[in-house]
C-alpha cells in the first residue's frame, strides 16, 4: 500500500512538474508573437509542443544523463530520491508560475539534486566544474552577441538603411521569419528543459529516457495550455513590447546557445539567456527601465528565492524520509 502511494505520488510529481516547465518555457519562444497578436494561445501551444517534443527525443539525452548519474551516481537514485527531487523542484516552479514569472527550470532542477545529494553525501562536486562555466560564460555571450548583431541594425542610419527598406517591403517574410524563430526556441527548449524531468527518472531506471522525453515533451504542451498564456502576457506586454526583428533576434541568439549546452549535457537555463538577449536590447535602445521596473524586479527576486528554496526542500525531506 505504500509503494502504491508513492508510485501515485511520483506520477503526480511528474505531471505536476512537466505542466510547470511547459507553462514556463512556452513565453519565451511565442509571447512576443503573442503580445504582437500574430498568434492566438492555442496555436501557439501546438506548435509549442511539437518542437519540444522533437527537441526532446533528438537531442535531450547529453542533458538526461548529467542530470540522472552525474550529480548524484546513479546507485544511490532510488525511488525515495527521485520523488524528493521532483517535488523539491515542482515547488520552486510551480511558486513562479502563481507570480506569473519564467522560471529558470534548471536552475531549480539543479539546485533539488544538489540539496538531496548534498543531504545523502554523494553529491558529485566535480560535476560543477562543468556546469557553472557555462552558467556565466553563456547568458554573458547571449547578452554580447545579441547586442552586436542589434547593434548593425539600430539605430537606422545611411549604412543600414537598405535593411530598412527591404524589411518594409517584405512584412510577411519578417511574419515569417519571426514564426520561425519561434519554432526554433521551442525546439531548442525541448533538447535542454525535457531532461529536468526526465533524468531523475532514467538515472533511477525508473524510465527509458527516449520514452520518458515523448512523454514528457508532450506534457510541456499542456503546460503551456494550462499555464502559458499569463506567462505570455508578462513576457510579451509587460516586461517590453518586442518588434518582430528584435524578437526573432533574441531568439536566434538563445536558442543556438541552449542547443549548444545540450549538445554538451549542460542543463541551461532558456528563460535566463533570453533575459540577457532582450537585456541588450534594452541597453542599445537605453530602455533602462527594463532593468529597474517592478516586472523585472519581481523576476530576479523570483529567479533567487525558488532555486534556494527547491534546494533546501530537497535537503529536508531527505534528512527527515531518508537520512544517511
Amino acid at each position: 500500500m505504500e509503494m502504491e502511494f508513492k508510485l501515485f505520488l511520483l506520477i503526480l510529481s511528474v505531471l505536476f512538474f512537466a505542466l510547470n516547465m511547459g507553462g514556463s518555457n512556452i513565453a519565451p519562444a511565442f509571447a512576443a508573437l503573442y503580445g504582437a497578436k500574430i498568434i492566438k494561445h492555442k496555436a501557439a501551444v501546438l506548435w509549442f509542443t511539437l518542437f519540444v517534443f522533437l527537441g526532446g527525443i533528438l537531442l535531450g539525452f547529453n542533458v538526461v544523463k548529467t542530470l540522472g548519474n552525474e550529480m548524484i551516481p546513479a546507485t544511490h537514485m532510488s525511488f525515495d530520491v527521485v520523488l524528493i527531487i521532483l517535488i523539491s523542484s515542482a515547488m520552486g516552479l510551480f511558486i513562479a508560475n502563481i507570480l506569473k514569472v519564467p522560471e529558470a527550470t534548471s536552475w531549480t532542477t539543479v539546485f533539488a539534486i544538489s540539496g538531496v545529494g548534498l543531504a545523502l553525501e554523494r553529491l558529485n562536486y566535480g560535476i560543477y566544474l562543468k556546469i557553472l562555466p557555462f552558467w556565466i560564460i553563456l547568458p554573458l555571450l547571449s547578452f554580447v552577441s545579441t547586442f552586436y548583431l542589434y547593434k548593425k541594425i539600430y539605430p537606422p542610419s545611411q549604412a543600414n538603411l537598405h535593411l530598412y527598406q527591404k524589411l518594409f517591403s517584405n512584412q510577411g517574410k519578417v511574419k515569417a521569419l519571426a514564426l520561425l524563430s519561434s519554432f526554433y526556441i521551442a525546439f531548442a527548449a525541448g533538447t535542454n528543459n525535457v531532461a529536468n524531468a526526465v533524468g531523475p527518472l532514467a538515472g533511477a531506471g525508473l524510465v527509458d529516457p527516449l520514452k520518458g522525453l515523448a512523454i514528457v515533451g508532450l506534457l510541456f504542451g499542456l503546460g503551456g495550455l494550462v499555464f502559458g498564456q499569463r506567462i505570455m502576457t508578462t513576457v510579451g506586454q509587460e516586461i517590453v513590447p518586442l518588434g518582430l526583428i528584435s524578437a526573432s533576434l533574441i531568439n536566434l541568439v538563445t536558442a543556438s546557445l541552449l542547443i549548444f549546452a545540450s549538445v554538451l549535457g549542460i542543463p541551461q537555463s532558456l528563460v535566463q539567456l533570453q533575459a540577457l538577449s532582450v537585456m541588450a536590447i534594452g541597453a542599445i535602445k537605453h530602455e533602462r527601465h527594463i532593468m529597474t521596473q517592478t516586472v523585472s524586479r519581481r523576476i530576479f527576486l523570483t529567479w533567487a528565492i525558488t532555486p534556494t528554496l527547491a534546494f533546501i526542500s530537497g535537503f529536508v525531506l531527505t534528512k527527515v524520509f531518508i537520512g544517511r
